[in-house]
């Protein structure tokens, strides 16, 4: 499941739609199905190169081209309006393709604004483009066929070859259990009214059941995907519909809909021969009703929350947009639903909608002497008491740890209190609220380890009963396990994540001198590090936000220069080589290695060349000496905290030596063991330093990332922010920064999730700030996105640092590709 918000913050009208005309084919195909030759879930590069040769099997008339109907795609279903009374799709105000008539803002992509035109279909994601047919005529016409594989690669938003399950998955989702192969019916089978109704008791489990006792009957019946028809607001939502006739009288009657086969409640009224199935809406005046009432709702499992009797997981309920059913009739529902379901009872609460919300809010004081939870918009965010930070699998000895405890690569650790720093680790599990942009967290991202907050974790009995033990950890969007594991299923786990042969970092000794950031751009990455040449791209954007003001690239040419000549290679090597060279004493070599790169005397000519900069900064600026590598920031290897940057004071002597200390942190415990894992030469490995005045007195920093990568809402930006320097990347213990969702489009759509622990009654952006987010966000994305030639359906983001300067202006000081 995904959790979808931004839906749910305004109130609700209801229009009708049109069922779509009936398909015609009488055999569907999967294009999912074609490519993915393996069926395990995910496009090899194998399979992304046989792209043209798979898709030519679908070309069942032999004329070279591939039409819809070969395909297996059909015509979408007919737009509704979502709960906001607007069309699916962008915010009120903004044109057909998500931006203002007049067309997006300049260097947004795709150039002009618009998105793709809607295309159903088995396997593409609703409203996308068929990512083959490029001119989008309909026809994947034979040069497009041809160059199959290149479309594919363009959507390799990792850059790795392939297209992983959540890159395949963005593009084209898994058929769910129960759909048709090519569109789930949306107002379920034609099959035509009942004289007679269908009780409960007597419905087939493919149309629904008269109780809950259990998850897993929840699971079977529930749908969770794109295809929602008009009920936008529960797109990639788990829910489940139901109908109670009666509800209000002495004898209600409640049918649990399977919802993978019946999306709509009239149809399957209809079907199932029950009365009451016109429009059975609640009528406004809230108290006024009287007599039975036929209730047609849906319960929606949200798992971040916790439940009205202090289980994990709440399951809220709610009707027809234009319901304003009384007091009596929730309650109603609320016990017909808990006496049908030992799952539901204890763990709902009622979420009104549109109208029904004035009437609920007259009748408080009824919901509160019953102890009837009411659920509203501001509810999504507050008692959130599990967050999948990361989603994954993996193996490893579970461990209950302190900040200053080092973990090894095979712990699965339990926190009380997150450290600011950690290594490569199994799993993360922690008992406070993570900060999910902060190193540790991109790390957990990186390295594909499970991630999560669970509150009370570090007291929890049953985790103490397998502490020291090997287990199996997961996270899923909808909660986490941990059970026992055999040592086998543990080694055979780690032989299967680690790359088996080595890999070489690209760099180009070749550039002789330093360069100021406007001289270089992205494409100069090989030579000074992805971080500077990532940040002199962006300088040159037309942003509505400042960057640094002047900087300049040290190359690598001047890192290893100085390490050939030093011998201070040759000492690493025999370091390496030692036997002795493992766990403890090899963490003690690495630091004298350390020691040794900061006190190394430099060649005189490196040695000039770095004070020559110094000069130009100006005697009184401290200087920012920031780690810039060729194994970092890139898209699909972030490398995020593993090396070090310094400021360098006017009073601290020359500036080499703050530029060695950046040098030295190449060869840290955590950069060792990264590259160790993944077979990264380190004598490859090449350190730039990235230089410019540094950023004193911030009013706060933070990070931001152009899609909200941890509730998921759609068309959202996600943010942290801490008060001054207090870094989001690397937080105190005790920090709790503030969490904002940016709206893509509608700055009255900007929430905020929670405010700082060091600022709780004020955020610490403007309005001004969060435009100025908003903008820089699309421009750098749409940047990014042409820089590494990827398509607007690729599944990419890009990460930004900022700081709100001691004037109060925003800056952005470093962007990079978020791995997904």
């Amino acid at each position: 499941m995904i959790l979808t918000i931004s839906s749910l913050f305004a109130t609700n009208v209801l229009v009708a739609a049109t069922a779509p005309e009936p398909l015609m084919q009488a055999e569907r195909v999967s294009v999912r199905g074609t490519l993915d030759s393996d069926g395990d879930g995910m496009l090899s590069s194998a399979e992304v190169e046989n792209a043209t040769n798979a898709l030519r099997t679908l070309d069942a008339d032999g004329d070279g081209s591939l039409s819809s109907e070969e395909m297996g795609l059909v015509r979408a279903g007919r737009g509704g309006r979502g709960r906001r009374g607007r069309m699916g799709g962008p915010p009120g105000g903004f044109g057909p393709g998500g931006f203002p008539p007049g067309g997006a803002p300049p260097g947004v992509f795709p150039p002009g604004g618009g998105f793709p035109p809607p295309f159903g279909g088995p396997g593409f994601a609703g409203g996308s483009a068929n990512p083959f047919d490029i001119d989008q005529n309909g026809v994947v016409d034979a040069a497009e066929l041809e160059r199959a594989t290149t479309t594919l690669r363009r959507l390799d938003g990792n850059r790795d070859g392939r297209l992983s399950k959540r890159e395949f998955d963005h593009v084209w989702p898994p058929a769910s259990a129960g759909d048709d192969a090519a569109m789930p019916m949306p107002f379920g089978r034609d099959g035509g009214g009942r004289s007679q109704a269908v009780m409960p008791e007597d419905l087939e489990p493919k149309d629904g059941t008269a109780t809950i006792p259990d998850r897993a009957t929840f699971e079977m019946l529930a749908y969770r995907g794109e295809n929602v028809m008009i009920d936008t607001q529960l797109r990639n939502l788990e829910f489940v519909k139901f109908v109670i006739t009666g509800a209000g009288g002495e004898n209600p009657v409640l049918w649990f809909m399977n919802t993978k086969t019946w999306r709509a409640h009239p149809s399957f009224m209809g079907a199932m021969g029950i009365g009451g199935g016109g429009r059975g809406f609640g009528r406004p005046g809230g108290a006024a009703q009287s007599g039975p009432v036929t209730m047609r709702g849906v319960l929606v499992h949200r798992p971040f929350l916790r439940a009205p009797n202090g289980a994990m997981g709440l399951y809220t309920f709610e009707f027809e947009p234009n319901d304003s059913f009384a007091f009596r009739y929730i309650k109603s529902a609320l016990d017909v639903l808990a006496e049908h379901s030992d799952l539901l009872a204890g763990r709902m609460a009622y979420h009104p909608l549109g109208p029904g919300i004035a009437v609920t809010e007259r009748e408080r004081d009824l919901y509160e002497r019953a102890g009837l939870k009411v659920f509203g918009d501001d509810d999504l965010y507050a008692g959130v008491v599990f967050l999948p930070l990361h989603r994954a699998k993996s193996f490893g000895r579970l461990r209950f740890l302190q900040p200053a405890d080092r973990p090894g690569p095979r712990d699965v650790v339990v926190y009380a209190t997150l450290p600011s720093d950690m290594p490569r680790v199994a799993g993360i599990l922690t008992a406070v609220r993570q900060t999910p942009l902060s190193h540790v967290n991109l790390r957990a991202v990186q390295d594909d380890v499970p991630n999560a907050f669970v509150q009370g974790a570090a007291t929890d009995e049953r985790l103490r009963a397998l502490e020291g033990k090997w287990v199996e950890y997961e996270v899923t969007a909808d909660g986490y396990s941990i059970r026992e594991a055999d040592a086998g299923a543990v080694e055979k786990h780690f032989a299967s994540i680690r790359p088996r042969t080595p890999s070489t970092p690209e760099r180009d000794s070749s550039v002789r001198e330093i360069r100021s950031l406007d001289d270089i751009g992205h494409d100069d990455w090989n030579a000074f590090g992805v971080k500077a040449a990532n940040l002199a791209e962006i300088r040159k954007l037309a942003l509505p936000v400042k960057t640094v003001e002047a900087g300049y690239a040290i190359p690598f040419s001047f890192y290893d220069d100085f390490m050939r000549s030093s011998g201070l290679y040759d000492e690493a090597r025999e370091m390496m080589n030692k036997d002795s060279f493992e766990g403890e004493k090899r963490s003690k070599a690495l630091a004298k290695l350390r020691t040794r790169i900061e006190k190394a005397p430099l060649p005189e000519a490196l040695e000039a060349a770095i004070e020559a900069v110094r000069a130009r900064f100006g005697p009184d600026t401290s200087i920012r000496c920031r780690s810039s590598t060729n194994n970092e920031d890139l898209p699909g290897f972030s490398g995020a905290g593993l090396y070090d940057s310094y400021t360098h004071k006017k009073d601290e002597g020359k500036l080499s030596n703050t530029v060695r200390q950046v040098w030295a942190s190449a060869w840290t415990d955590r950069a060792f063991d990264e590259r160790e894992f993944y077979r990264i030469d380190h004598f490859a490995t090449a350190m730039g330093v990235l230089l410019h005045p540094n950023f004193s007195n911030e009013r706060a920093n933070g990070v931001a990332v152009s899609s909200d990568v941890v509730y998921e809402s759609e068309n959202t930006n996600y943010a942290n922010i801490q008060i001054g320097e207090d870094l989001v990347t690397n937080p105190n213990a005790e920090s709790s920064p503030e969490e904002i969702l940016i709206s893509k489009f509608d700055w009255s759509l900007d929430r905020t999730v929670r405010l700082s622990n060091a600022s709780p009654s004020k955020s610490l952006l403007t309005g001004v700030h969060l435009d100025d987010l908003r903008e820089s966000l699309a421009i750098i994305e749409s940047r990014f996105r042409e820089l590494l030639d990827l398509s607007p359906a690729a599944l990419f983001s890009v990460e930004i640092e900022f700081k709100v300067t001691a004037d109060g202006k925003l800056a952005i000081k470093q962007a990079r590709p978020w791995i997904y």
